[in-house]
C-alpha cells in the first residue's frame, strides 16, 4: 500500500497553527460578507444611499471591497500553507503538473467569467438594479453555471498541491462547501 493511502500522521495538518484558523475564518467570511451586503443593498439600498443615490458608485465600492478582501484572503491562505507541514506523497512531478493544470483551469474560469460579465456583472450589480441586457451563455457559462466559484476552488486546490500541503486540501474543501452554500442563497 502506498504512503498516500496509509493512515496519516496527524502532524501533516497542524491544527494548532493560528494562521490555519485565520485563513479558515477569512474563507468563510468573504461570501457571507458580500451576500449580506448585497441583500442589504437590494432591500434597503444601503450603499446607493451612502453614495447619494448613485447605484453605480455603490456597486464599484462593493466591487473594490470584495476584490481587496479576496486578495487578503489569498494572502492569509498562502501564509497558512507556509506554516503547515508538507506531505511526501504531494511532492512529485505529476502532482506539480496537476497543480499547474488546476491553476490554469481555475484562473481561466475566473478571468473569462469576469470578462464576460464585466465589472458590475461580476460584482453583484444586479442587487443594485444594474442588469445586463441578456443572460451570458457563452464560455465559461456554457461549461458551468458558477465559473467563478468553481474556478476559485480549482485555484485553491492547485495551490495546495503545488505547496504539497494537506492543510491546503482541507481549506480547499472549506472553500468548496462555503461556495456551495453561497450558491444556494444566490440562486
Amino acid at each position: 500500500m502506498s504512503k498516500f493511502f496509509q493512515p496519516q500522521d496527524p502532524s501533516f495538518i497542524d491544527l494548532n497553527q493560528k494562521s490555519l484558523l485565520i485563513s479558515a475564518c477569512s474563507i468563510a467570511f468573504n461570501p457571507i460578507f458580500w451576500n449580506t451586503v448585497a441583500r442589504q443593498e437590494y432591500h434597503y439600498k444601503v450603499l446607493t444611499k451612502a453614495f447619494r443615490g448613485n447605484s453605480r458608485y455603490g456597486c464599484y465600492a462593493l466591487a473594490a471591497t470584495i476584490f481587496l478582501l479576496g486578495i487578503y484572503r489569498d494572502l492569509l491562505y498562502e501564509r497558512a500553507l507556509r506554516s503547515q507541514p508538507s506531505h511526501p506523497a504531494l511532492h512529485s512531478m505529476n502532482i506539480d503538473l496537476l497543480a499547474y493544470a488546476l491553476l490554469l483551469a481555475g484562473n481561466t474560469l475566473v478571468l473569462s467569467s469576469m470578462w464576460a460579465l464585466g465589472l458590475t456583472g461580476t460584482y453583484l450589480g444586479d442587487y443594485f438594479g444594474i442588469l445586463m441586457d441578456d443572460r451570458v451563455t457563452s464560455f465559461p457559462f456554457n461549461v458551468t453555471d458558477a465559473p467563478m466559484y468553481y474556478g476559485s476552488t480549482l485555484s485553491f486546490l492547485g495551490t495546495a498541491l503545488l505547496y504539497g500541503k494537506p492543510a491546503g486540501l482541507l481549506l480547499t474543501a472549506e472553500v468548496f462547501l462555503v461556495y456551495k452554500v453561497a450558491l444556494s442563497y444566490e440562486e
